[in-house]
């Protein structure tokens, strides 16, 4: 039952006592019965754990009661409630919190029968670095933890990459790290190509350098018609006292404001500032969701989604979800300019504002800049969509023959391909690559450091049974996690056996259909052979469309698995025996070397020896000399 005294209970599934478990519309009879009449969330779950939607709901005993009057709901919903074996509710204090709380958990746990968000990536930012008195300028992608000021999002690097040339082409802004920064000693070809004031060997001061900052600063907010006017001034002032190497650079920083202004005009608004605009377009029960971002008055690039979704659902249900769900991990402008009415509008203004902090507006624009401006989008939309039904057409093709080949239930969803890489077991790593009915999804993609000291260098088997214990193991912990429908793995009989094995040990051979791949005599590509459990090992006929994508998948796993490998042995040959020493900066780590030549001496010096080194304790010499000699 649920306590009145608490905030966020939940409610568990219900035991009556039966020798069958309740199921379906009848389990969910049984929990409307203690139900409150409460806003909240739920979840409803299949036999193996897994999510299969989450809703919120301003009434949970009127929304949940729905569910139980099978008839009335599409095909796609009778085959949710039938697979559902239990639920789970958390009861919130309004409905504002109960949608935030729903967008995130659908983001988390990436339900089967939501409308779903799919490729939300993190956006790209332009950081003002404040954490040195020479501040840097930077892209930035990931949590906003670096003390400084942050502009965007940008649709795109590409984007950000653009606008970073063109601040430093106008206002000579240094981007190297700090380390670089503070080994120079004369200027860096950066410098010579005007492309940055050189503060870092006193070529320009640190006051002088800060009012670089500001005036990009200005720029990025939008102020570069005052600070256009501003520079003029400057540049014809300086002219008249002829100081024309001064006017000649105020020129350059002039031209290139103008040049980013200018080249895009006809996307640019003048009727708002910030914000951001959305428009969808579906066709063939799919849909393209277009976001244009504007900030500071300029156009700072466009992105497509294409998000997951029932073919009964409607564009404004659709434009609904993706809004709840998009902004929640992102800055939210204050008006956001949308193609549909959507259904839950007040109630997202709410939540979002709650969010934000600010009053936030979601609009749908009927005359002017604005509608022209959304219909822009839509246009663009239609475009992307018909590009990618035009791929995914292809692609389901290829995954309704791998259905066929392996006995599939389904096509599958999801495919993961095994491989390890090493060089005769140094930097042994495990890979595996995911692709789907989109593709390859390279964010998906993972590696393994091979960690057990047990495994034998060069020991295939060993580290194939390492990777899949470590990743099958965190997947039936994790129920937000995507279980795969097809596992391939790069090997025969041996290999497959060693999985399988694994699988089994864990108890998660049920949950995916395991297929092993051994490149044919003399390891010719197109006489593979096929290995599954409880079948005869098979071939496929060479120069057939479904071969290929196996080799395809093969090979990518292959490049990507020995790509990492690669990455990972030219780091080691790279890094200095110094680099892993507490304490040891970039400063201590020069006057080591310069002290002692190389690491080796370093090394094999004495405590006393290390202490003559300026910047070097007794202390901290003693800390270099046990690093050494454990």
């Amino acid at each position: 039952m649920v306590s009145p005294d608490s905030h966020n209970p939940e409610l568990k599934a219900p035991d009556n006592g039966a020798d069958e478990p309740l199921q379906g519309n009848k389990l969910i009879a049984d929990y409307v019965k203690r139900l409150p009449h409460k806003p909240g969330v739920y979840r409803m779950f299949d036999e193996h754990g897994t999510v299969l939607y989450v809703g919120k709901a301003k009434n949970l005993k009127k929304r949940v009661t729905a569910y139980t009057q099978y008839a009335r709901h599409p095909v796609r919903l009778k085959r949710m409630i039938r697979a559902t074996r239990t639920m789970e509710f958390v009861i919130t204090e309004s409905e504002t919190e109960a949608l935030l709380l729903e967008a995130s958990l659908i983001k988390r746990l990436k339900p089967r029968y939501n409308i779903l968000l799919r490729d939300d990536k993190s956006f790209p930012y332009i950081l003002v670095r404040k954490d040195h008195p020479a501040a840097q300028i930077t892209k930035h992608r990931g949590a906003r933890n670096i003390k400084g000021d942050y502009y965007g999002p940008f649709a795109s690097a590409g984007a950000v990459n653009r606008t970073l040339d063109t601040l430093q082409r106008a206002f000579l802004l240094r981007n190297c790290s700090d380390s670089i920064y503070e080994a120079r000693t004369r200027p860096c070809m950066l410098h010579q190509i005007k492309r940055c004031s050189a503060p870092c060997t006193g070529e320009i001061t640190i006051p002088e350098y800060g009012e670089l900052i500001k005036d990009a600063e200005d720029f990025l907010r939008g102020k570069s018609d005052k600070l256009r006017s501003r520079l003029t001034d400057q540049m014809q002032s300086a002219s008249k006292a002829q100081n024309f190497e001064k006017a000649a650079e105020l020129r350059d920083r002039v031209r290139a404001l103008t040049y980013v202004s200018g080249s895009s005009n006809a996307v640019n608004p003048s009727t708002f500032s910030d914000g951001d605009v959305i428009g969808i377009y579906n066709a063939g029960g799919q849909s393209c969701i277009q976001v244009f971002f504007f900030r500071a008055g300029q156009n700072w690039g466009n992105h497509s989604f294409f998000p997951r979704h029932g073919k009964d659902e409607t564009p404004a249900e659709v434009m609904d979800a993706f809004i709840a769900q998009f902004y929640a991990d992102k800055p939210i402008p204050k008006c956001i300019f949308v193609s549909e009415d959507v259904p839950s509008k007040d109630l997202i203004e709410r939540a979002l504002s709650e969010r934000s902090g600010a009053n936030i507006s979601v609009l749908r624009p009927k005359r002017g800049e604005k509608k022209a401006i959304i219909d822009r989008a839509v246009k663009n939309a239609e475009e992307a969509l018909a590009r990618k039904q035009a791929e995914t057409a292809s692609q389901a093709r290829l995954l309704k023959g791998l259905q066929d080949v392996f006995d599939l239930k389904e096509p599958p969803e999801r495919i993961e391909v095994y491989d390890n890489s090493h060089i005769q077991g140094t930097n042994a790593i495990g890979a595996f690559i995911v692709a789907g009915p989109d593709g390859f999804q390279k964010r998906d993609y993972r590696t393994f450091n091979i960690k057990d000291v047990n495994t034998e260098p060069g020991d295939d088997y060993a580290m194939m049974r390492e990777v899949f214990r470590r990743r099958f193991s965190r997947l039936l912990k994790d129920d937000s996690l995507v279980w795969p429908d097809l596992v391939l793995i790069d090997g025969g009989k041996g290999q497959l056996s060693v999985v399988t094995d694994v699988m089994r040990e864990i108890g998660a051979l049920d949950r995916t259909t395991l297929v092993g791949i051994a490149k044919g005599p003399d390891r010719n590509a197109g006489r593979e052979t096929f290995y599954m459990n409880c079948r005869a090992d098979f071939t496929l006929p060479p120069r057939t469309p479904v071969l290929y994508y196996l080799q395809r998948l093969r090979d990518e796993a292959h490049r990507f698995a020995i790509g990492t490998h690669r990455a990972r042995r030219k780091k080691q040959m790279k890094s200095n025996p110094l680099d892993g020493i507490g304490g040891i900066g970039p400063g201590r780590k020069r006057a080591l070397l310069a002290h002692f030549g190389s690491a080796k001496a370093v090394k094999s010096a004495s405590i006393a020896e290390l202490a003559k080194v300026e910047g070097i304790s007794e202390t901290l010499a003693e800390t270099i000399y046990g690093y050494f000699h454990e």
